[in-house]
């Protein structure tokens, strides 16, 4: 018999998959809602990152460099390059994890937003250094601040409609393992 901690670990891992395929699929259609060239928010990121911070044994390394691998192979960039960035960052911020349990959501955001920034101008560095064509760097800001907007609205979701919420203090799993 699975523990209930076990079960719930595992469905979150695949609801994890299943939003990354559906933000995936709604990102191919040909129909862009943001048709004044503002671009959309990249809320698999958003999704990541709030994920890591709130229930870091969720979403594990493999799984979000699986994601992020699929997405470079869905549109064309570098292939490797968003993974090993996004496993830098994800990794950070699962360091930090306990500490930023109390922290208020105020302080997470600027957390997550020097993440995201760090990401994106290492992004741009690797990709400059290769001479690889690169979109505009307001382009990119602007995508930035789009996801920084919606990660409130991804984190109440995943709350709200997820049931993610972060471990409490002093809470264990099954075998007396602090989460």
């Amino acid at each position: 018999m699975v523990d209930p901690l076990t079960t719930r670990r595992l469905a979150h891992r695949a609801l994890y998959v299943a939003l990354a395929a559906v933000i995936l699929f709604l990102r191919l259609l040909p129909v862009n809602p943001m048709a004044h060239g503002i671009p959309g928010p990249d809320l698999m990121l958003a999704f990541t990152l709030a994920w890591v911070l709130r229930r870091p044994d969720f979403v594990p390394a493999l799984l979000i460099v699986a994601v992020a691998f699929v997405e470079d192979l869905m549109f064309w960039r570098p292939i490797g390059l968003w993974p090993l960035i996004l496993l830098a960052g994800t990794e950070f911020l699962r360091a930090r994890q306990s500490a930023a349990r109390g922290m208020p959501f105020v302080l997470e955001m600027l957390l997550v937003s020097g993440v995201m920034l760090a990401m994106l101008l290492a992004n741009r560095l690797v990709l400059a250094l290769a001479m690889v064509d690169q979109p505009p760097l307001g382009l990119e800001l602007l995508r930035y601040l789009m996801t920084l907007l919606a990660y409130p609205f991804v984190v109440a979701l995943s709350r709200l409609a997820f049931g993610l919420r972060r471990a409490a203090p002093g809470e264990v799993d099954a075998f007396g393992h602090p989460l």
